[in-house]
This record gives structure tokens, sequence and C-alpha cells, in this order.
């Protein structure tokens, strides 16, 4: 497949990098070579607006089975991920990323090795250590972890994206703690105050492609193509971490969850590591030739695929 903007083969590697949005928050199904890209913000004004010729909407959809993410001196491990969004590419390498309704990343829930025991326990802070003697019931001490996006990508760096060592975008989430102690608006990390990961590929994807027709049928000479990245691990170490907010009853056990945990922390204190994610874009395959409706052709295309 011969794809005539250079920006948006870069895209493919670039969205290797980009871990993260659960399937169980997708509501819609598509069929054939669209099935990835359940959550593309197809109608969002910014993708509808693409031309094909200064401005090029496409699709993303990257996921990885599982993973970890160091906040200071805790790891908490990451269910399944998945990131979905849209990319428009500008002249001259840059873009902007869209996000879907309910944000780019979505995590299932894990749990935290060690549950509230090991976040907050043992203490001095006499709150915490009566807190702590009742943990003998597994359902009091069991902490979930979730991954949530918050706000919009940004810095979408599409050269990055075929080289290793280089931070491809800057992705906001926040950690949510849940667990009858902590109540149920535990974070590490708001959507003013986020961990900002930087990811970028610590091994390079394998890269793939085919062409398929509006509906999502297969075919070689189809106007869509379909571009695959595979079993890249993605990293980094640079993010810092913001201390918890709103956890237990008046916020009472912010304090113990930060010191046990170390948070905050710094740059260099913090890791994380996506295994194995798939990666997938979906783009015309000569954007020009659908000008000036190349936006509105994709989300057109992409709602005929609908099941």
């Amino acid at each position: 497949m011969r794809i005539r903007r250079p920006a948006t083969v870069l895209a493919v590697t670039a969205l290797a990098t980009l871990a993260a949005v659960a399937p169980s928050s997708a509501a819609t199904e598509l069929g054939g070579a669209w099935a990835p890209f359940t959550r593309c913000p197809v109608d969002n004004p910014a993708m509808l607006a693409a031309d094909g010729q200064t401005d090029v909407a496409i699709c993303i959809a990257s996921s990885s089975a599982s993973g970890s993410i160091k906040l200071g001196n805790s790891q908490v491990p990451t269910g399944r991920t998945d990131l979905q969004a849209g990319v428009v590419t500008h002249p001259g390498g840059t873009s902007t990323v869209v996000s879907p309704p309910g944000g780019a990343l979505v995590a299932d829930p894990a749990e935290l090795p060690g549950g509230l025991l090991g976040l907050m326990c043992p203490s001095g802070i006499p709150l915490v250590s009566d807190i702590c003697k009742q943990l003998t019931d597994n359902t009091l001490n069991r902490v979930t972890a979730t991954v949530e996006s918050v706000n919009t990508p940004t810095d979408f760096q599409l050269l990055n994206g075929v080289q290793q060592g280089k931070p491809i975008i800057a992705l906001p989430v926040r950690i949510k703690l849940d667990n009858p102690f902590l109540g149920d608006s535990c974070y590490i990390g708001s959507a003013s105050d986020p961990i900002v990961l930087h990811p970028q590929n610590v091994t390079a994807p394998a890269v793939s492609q085919g062409r398929f027709d509006p509906d999502g049928t297969a075919n070689p000479t189809g106007v869509l193509g379909r571009i695959n990245a595979d079993d890249a691990d993605q990293g980094d170490a640079t993010y810092t971490v913001p201390g918890a907010n709103g956890c237990g009853l008046f916020d009472a056990l912010d304090f113990a969850v930060n010191l046990k945990s170390g948070i905050p922390a710094a740059s260099g204190k913090n890791n994380v590591v996506l295994k194995s994610a798939s990666t997938h874009v979906a783009v015309f395959a000569d954007p020009k030739s659908v000008a000036p409706n190349e936006g509105a052709l994709l989300s057109q295309y992409w709602h005929a695929a609908v099941k």
C-alpha cells in the first residue's frame, strides 16, 4: 500500500507507544478492518474539517494486555489497556490529538498487591493504626487500582515513533484507588495536577499493512489502509508523581498513602512499563484523492462498518 503522506506512515510506530483504553468502555462494534477502532472520534469537528490536502484525519487504536506503573515506592499493576483517539496531521509534521468522549485512555482495574496493608501499614498514626488492626477481612484489605485518562494528550511527535528512546506524546493520567476505607474518590494525580507520561519505544514494533473497502472488507485495492504495529514494549521513567487526594473521610488518609508510597515523587523515581502493545492506524491510502472531504468521508465510512 502506497500512502502519499509520510506523516501518516510515521503515525504507526508513534502510536505503538500509546498505551492505553479498556474494551469494556466501547459500545460500538465494527466489522472487518475497522474492528479495533470502536471509539474513534470521527464525528469530532476537528476530524470532520480535515480536507485531505493540508490536514489529514486518521483513527488510532493501541492496546496492551499487561504492565505496571511505579509511583514512588509503590508498584501498581495495570489491567488490560487500550488507547483510542483521532489524530489530525498538519503540514510540517505537526499534529493534533483528538480524544473520544470519555477520554483517550481507559484501563481495566487491577488488584494492588498487599492491599491496604501494603499501601498504608504499619503506621505510627493512630487513625491509620486503628484501620490496620481491622484489615483481617480480605474485602476490607483489597485495593483495586485503575489508570484513568484525564485531559487531552498533547505533544504528539510523529518522527519519534520510528526511533527508540525519544518521547512520542504527553499522556496525562491519574490512578484511582478503590477500597472501603479509602472511599470512592481516592486518586493519585488529578485533572489539575496529573501524572504526565511520556511513553517511548523500548523495542521496535513489527509493522505490516493492508487495504480495505469502506465497510471494512479486505481489498488489496481498497481506498482505505490499515497499518499495524505489533509487539512493541513501551516505557517511561521521566514523569513526576503528585500526592494522593480524596482518600478517606475529609481526605484524612492522604497523608498515610503519601508517606508509605513515597509520593510526591520526582522524576527518576517512577517507571511505567507496558508489554507487547498492538497498535493500528486507519487512514485513506491517498488522502488527496478524496479532498476536500477526507474527514467527512472517514466518518461516513466508519459508520458504514457499524454492525
